[in-house]
Order: C-alpha cells, then structure tokens, then sequence
C-alpha cells in the first residue's frame, strides 16, 4: 500500500477525518444542555484507528492530546467489544485525566468480530458528585472528587444502559443537566460513526486503513523534522507550582529535554514528589503537555495524530506530580499542573530556541466552581469556569490579551448565558491594566472579572501564579501575579489561590489573572 498512496488523496483524507471530529464537535456543542459545554466548548473529540493509535483530532482542547487514547486503549483492554456497544470512562488512572471529564468510545465494526476503528470524545461535566459542586474540590484522595468511572457500557447492542444511568445520575447534583450531555456525547459519536461509513463506503476498508497508517507516518515525518531544527544537546528549566491546596508548600517542576538529531527525549522524573492536596497529575497529562508543545514548534500545520510522538520519548517517574499513583487526588492536576508542565518545557527550549519561544503564559487556568441551591427555581446549580488571562510575548510581537492560553482552548461563557443558567450577577468584566510583563514586546493582560451572588453557596478556587508570576524571556519582564478577592459588606478580603468558601447574597467574588511575561530587552532594537 506505502508505493500506492496518491499524495493528493492522502490530503483529501486527511481533511475528511478532521472534518469528520470537528462535526463530531459540532453536534455535542449544539446538543448540550450545560453552559460549560455549549457555550466554553470544554470538549474534544477523535478518531482512532484499530490499534488505538490516533488517527485525527479536531482542534480543541489540548490536555486531551495525548490522553484520550489512552481512554481507548483501557476501552481495548476491557475486551468484549461488539456492534452498537459504547464504553464510558473517567477514572484517571485508566486513560482520563480527572474525574468531571467523561469520555465516551465507539468501537466501529466493519469485518470479523475486532473493531476497525473507533471514535471517542470527551466533555467536561459541571457536576459528577463529590465533596463540593463542580467536582473541582480541595481534595486529599480521588474518592473526594465524584463518581469513579471504569471502563463501563453505558450502551450495549444499541440500546442505553439505564439502570448504570440511573445509580450515576442519582450520584450528581443536577441530574438533568448531566443526562443531557450525556445524550449529547452519545449522538456525536453516532454522527462521527455515519460519516466513518460514508468514507468506507466510498473508499473501501483496505484503503481507507492504509490512508490512516500513511496518515501516522507523514505525522512522525513530520515531527522528526521539526526536532531535527533543534540544536543537538541537553536543556533544562524548573519552576514550581504555588502550592498543593492543602497547607503544603511550592511545589518544584523540573524538566530536561535531550536532542540528538531527529529524536527527542523529554525527562519530567526530577518532578517532587507527589501531594497531599490536588495538583497531583497522571502521566496522560504529561504526554498531552509534550504532545501540545512540539506541535507549537511547527513551521507549518502538523497531523493531530499518533504518529507525531514517535520521535519523542516521554520520561516520567511513577509517584511524582508528574505521574501520580491512586488514589492521589487529581482535580487540579489537569487544569494546573498541566499549565506549569507545559512553561517548564518551553523554558526548556528556549535555551535551545532562543529566537522562537515565547515567555510564559498566565499560567493558570483560573478555576471556579459555584454551587448551590438556585432561589429562583429551588433547583441545586453546579457553575464551572476557567477564566483567561494574558499570553507571553514572543519574538513575533506582544502576547495577546484576555485568552485562554496552551492547555485549555475554551472560550469564556457569555455573560447573559451566565446570568440566566445560574444565580449569578456579572458585576465587572474588564483587561486587567498593567498586569502584562515589560518588555520590547510586552505580555498580554490578564482580565478581571467580578462576579455577584444572588443566594447562598459554596464557592471553590483552584488558580495558581498568585505567589510565583509567569516568567519574562530574553530581558523581559515577568508579568503580575494573580489575585482572588471577596468583597462582603463593603469589606474586602484576599483569598488563598486555593479556597473553599461559604458565600451569602450579595458577597463579589474578584478575581484578577495573571498577565503574561515579557519578551526582550525595551533598550534593544526590534527585529
């Protein structure tokens, strides 16, 4: 088959299974019930071949990069695979990445009794139960987090498992809201499976498989080149997150990446020791920070794709915030950890690439999670949002302002959708001035946003860059860190970058992001 692949056909395939994830996008985002996912997006979806290997993803959320498969692959182990079934999944120690994303896979059946493909995707649930609302806690073990999910068919021959639905929605606190995205998952994969049989259809098994190997191998092509650019030698940066959320203290980041010809090896076992609180992460998190970075150094548009990671050996040490063991608590691992894998990595390279990397990003994806009991209909509510902040300057110019930067890819949720779904009041919402690194090209401000209750509720931040600030590059400045405020009866107090608080009516929680660093010396000459 290698001799016999048309260049053009394999771009026209190419595109075909992009564009078939990205509808698969398209329907979970128009069929959702929750704010999260119809309005932030905080979804992804891909396609996988035989194997497991991925064979496209549509351009969403880069955290899952490298960790859905690994969902696939726990689906491929639990065996027993036949037409119609679909498998779902959180746990993080089997393919996830924390406990409110659920993932949902689709063997896909064309000869013999093996599955020839499969589709999954993955949704960030508002809610999955746990010790406070948004399943976002300031957790000490995973079992604090919500429901634990293994491999299970919520779905079998077609038809929807509804006693498995039923204990899981009885374990939520907005049943409703969860079943319909649910639902939604279901009918995007069922859309990426139609589309899947019109190309085989058209194309035939043998070739339509043969596409996708082709696929794999012009992606780690690719990425061999993109490697090859790098100057040969050994880089290392280290930084550290603020704290665990459990009285601990910084905790260190610390990464090495080794370049010899078209082969990489990036080394994250002098990570500290895994925590207390919940910025453990698990090694599907890591892969995914890999998998996002090497892609950024591409001088043109790469595969999303397995075959990328080929000239890349990820090493990690099992026990450490970068490769936690169950059952540490995980809830901010993926939403916080990953922002500060991917900066250590980037300073990294920079060393090597001084004239392509960036300064840091934000660092943080700013998570908040209100919930409660709604006083406008006697409903419980579970709101969840990550918020933007500035991205780093970059020999190309000044980091962008208010966005969400490297590891979510989410938009913000409008403020009538918020005001509407929720007992919530958008008091402010502004760039947040002077907040960008100094610099020849100065970082991207972060953003304030305030936020009214209009009833009680319980109020949980995990943000980071509140002590630490997101590093400046080649001169440039760093830019500010972040600030979570609450503003009761006129009295304004400071919030820990991780707290847990009981919010009455009328209280404003402030939230001020981190900017992004600067790039250059101010006194050099631009380019």
């Amino acid at each position: 088959m290698k001799d016999s692949i048309d260049p053009i056909r394999l771009e026209v395939l190419k595109n075909r299974f992009t564009s078939l994830t990205e509808e698969m996008g398209a329907v979970l985002m128009r069929t959702a019930f929750s704010p999260n996912i119809k309005e932030r997006r905080d979804f992804s979806c891909a396609l996988f071949d035989r194997r497991g290997d991925m064979v496209a993803q549509a351009a969403h959320i880069p955290v899952h990069l490298g960790s859905m498969p690994l969902s696939v692959a726990a689906a491929l182990e639990r065996g027993d695979l036949f037409p119609g079934d679909m498998i779902l999944l959180n746990d993080p120690y089997r393919g996830g990445t924390h406990l409110p994303d659920l993932t949902l896979v689709t063997p896909v059946f064309f000869s013999g009794d093996a599955p020839d493909f499969f589709l999954a995707n993955r949704a960030h649930h508002a809610d999955v139960g746990g010790m406070t609302a948004g399943s976002l806690p300031l957790s000490t073990e995973i079992f604090q987090e919500g429901m634990l999910i293994p491999p299970v068919k919520i779905v079998r021959g077609g038809e929807i498992d509804r006693e498995l639905l039923a204990l899981m929605l009885a374990n939520v606190r907005t049943p409703v809201e969860r079943e319909g995205d649910l639902t939604a998952q279901l009918a995007a994969n069922r859309t990426g499976e139609r589309r899947l049989r019109e190309i085989v259809a058209q194309y035939g098994l043998e070739e339509t498989e043969g596409y996708c190997r082709a696929l794999l191998d012009y992606g780690a092509r690719m990425m061999a080149d993109v490697v090859a650019a790098i100057p040969d030698g050994t880089y290392r940066f280290e930084d550290v997150l603020d704290d665990d959320g459990a009285g601990g203290d910084s905790v260190p980041i610390r990464c090495s990446v080794t370049v010899a010809g078209d082969r990489a090896t990036v080394d994250f076992s002098g990570c500290a020791p895994q925590v207390p609180g919940c910025v453990n992460a698990v090694q599907a998190i890591t892969l995914s920070a890999v998998f996002y970075v090497f892609r950024l150094l591409a001088p043109e548009e790469i595969p999303n794709n397995a075959g990328c990671m080929r000239p890349i050996e990820v090493r990690t040490k099992p026990g450490t915030v970068a490769d936690c063991i169950f059952p540490a608590a995980v809830a901010g691992g993926n939403v916080e950890t990953s922002q500060r894998l991917v900066d250590v990595l980037l300073g990294a390279l920079a060393e090597a690439l001084p004239g392509l990397i960036p300064a840091a990003s934000c660092g943080s994806m700013n998570n908040l999670t209100i919930g409660g009991v709604d006083p406008r209909s006697g409903e419980l509510f579970a709101y969840y949002e990550t918020i933007a902040g500035g991205a780093g300057g970059s020999p190309e110019g000044e980091g962008a302002s208010g966005i969400q930067t490297h590891m979510t890819n989410t938009l913000n949720t409008p403020v009538e959708a918020l005001e509407h779904a929720y007992p919530l009041r958008v008091r402010r919402y502004a760039l947040r001035d002077g907040s960008g690194g100094e610099g020849r090209h100065r970082g991207g401000e972060g953003v304030v946003k305030e936020v009214e209750l209009l009833g009680k509720a319980r109020i949980t931040l995990i943000s980071e860059r509140r002590q630490t600030a997101p590093y400046g590059l080649q001169g440039g400045g760093p830019g500010r860190t972040g600030r979570n405020l609450l503003l009761r009866d006129g009295r304004e107090r400071e919030l820990p970058a991780k707290s847990t608080i009981e919010g009455l009516p009328g209280d404003r929680l402030i939230i001020e992001t981190p900017g992004g660093g600067g790039w250059g010396d101010r006194g050099e000459e631009g380019p």
